[in-house]
């Protein structure tokens, strides 16, 4: 049984990886990707969403453009990670398929409430599509079937700012709504991301094979790679989005635990900083070190006994990293030659 997907994505390399893994994988029904503004404008994601899609044979499926701006901080994006166009050192050709007149987020809306229960939204860009979607027709709340958001960072410095990760800084009043918004969520963070490594030896065994497949994908992370060089100081790149987009048919990847997090979005020192409510046994009833803050109702203040949010996500505590660098490296070997008649017109020399 298939699982249907709606990506939510600003590509991206590791977008673009994702898009692949979605059509490379059997278990997955691509229902649509949606496209925000974040490591590129929407313009560019948009083009590189329909052309990684044509490079993998699927023009078929819908490419919607959704939110070009933030809902309130000004645009933010990242070409030094991902280069002037979003995707690298690659070059695609233009698809010949047009993108949808549909907007991202009436897709996201329609595709939820016409399958209910059956949709898992994999959001791995910025949340602005899905936050303005819960604002115009919150019955998404109890329709979709699962989230899943790479964002975030709760254990660890960011990835953007020292405090925060690049998809929760770039819009820090959606990711608010989203997480608070009820849906049942599973959260990927950078503190588990970071170590998602795809190595130059694995980019190399891909490159055994001649495809367009294999060429886009080491054009693409070539930057990536020379850029988590610079940045982090090892020889690989962090590939987020697929690791996100896995978890919507093998959930066994991760070990998750309720968490509530919420998001700092009103101070610019500590803009898309996640903070974990409670650090502790769940299962333990607060006690007089479960402080908070202030009870003002009386004078002077007083420290306030705990009042403990109920979690509002499922936070991946843990993930078998190897397993899935195998999985991802297997399912481009297959689909590489599976698309290489139907698109010689790439340059593979790049």
């Amino acid at each position: 049984m298939t699982t249907r997907v709606i990506l939510d994505t600003d590509p991206g390399i590791d977008d673009s990886l994702a898009i692949l893994l979605a059509v490379a994988s059997p278990e997955i029904e691509l229902a649509g990707v949606t496209v925000t503004s974040g490591n590129c404008p929407l313009a560019d994601g948009v083009r590189n969403a329909r052309n990684v899609l044509a490079l993998a044979g699927r023009s078929d499926i819908p490419v919607c453009g959704g939110m070009a701006l933030p809902l309130i901080r000004p645009l933010y994006t990242a070409p030094e990670t991902h280069g002037e166009t979003g995707i690298g050192f690659a070059h695609l050709p233009d698809s010949p398929v047009p993108a949808s007149d549909e907007h991202g987020v009436d897709f996201i809306i329609r595709e939820i409430l016409e399958h209910p229960g059956e949709v898992t939204l994999v959001a791995v860009a910025p949340l602005t599509n899905v936050a303005i979607a819960l604002r115009k027709e919150p019955r998404i709340i109890q329709a979709v079937r699962e989230v899943i958001i790479m964002g975030g960072a709760l254990r660890a410095d960011g990835n953007t700012t020292s405090l925060a990760e690049f998809n929760f800084y770039v819009d820090p009043h959606a990711a608010h709504i989203v997480l608070e918004s009820g849906m049942p969520i599973t959260l990927l963070p950078w503190d588990i991301t970071q170590h998602i490594i795809l190595t130059q030896a694995d980019v190399d065994r891909l490159l055994r094979i001649s495809s367009p497949i294999t060429r886009f994908i080491a054009d693409a992370t070539r930057f990536y790679i020379e850029f988590h060089l610079a940045a982090f100081e090892y020889a690989g790149c962090s590939i987020n989005d697929p690791a996100a987009l896995a978890l919507a048919f093998l959930p066994d990847l991760a070990r998750t635990e309720p968490m509530h997090v919420a998001v700092e979005y009103t101070s610019e020192l500590t803009a898309g900083k996640s903070v974990i409510s409670y650090i502790g046994p769940a299962t333990r009833e607060p006690d007089a070190h479960d402080l908070t803050g202030y009870d003002t109702r009386q004078w002077p203040p007083q420290w306030r006994r705990a009042f403990r949010p109920a979690s509002n996500v499922r936070a991946v505590v843990d993930f078998d990293t190897q397993r899935f660098i195998n999985l991802f490296v297997e399912r481009m070997e297959r689909l590489a030659p599976a698309v290489n008649a139907v698109f010689e017109r790439y340059n593979v020399e790049g």
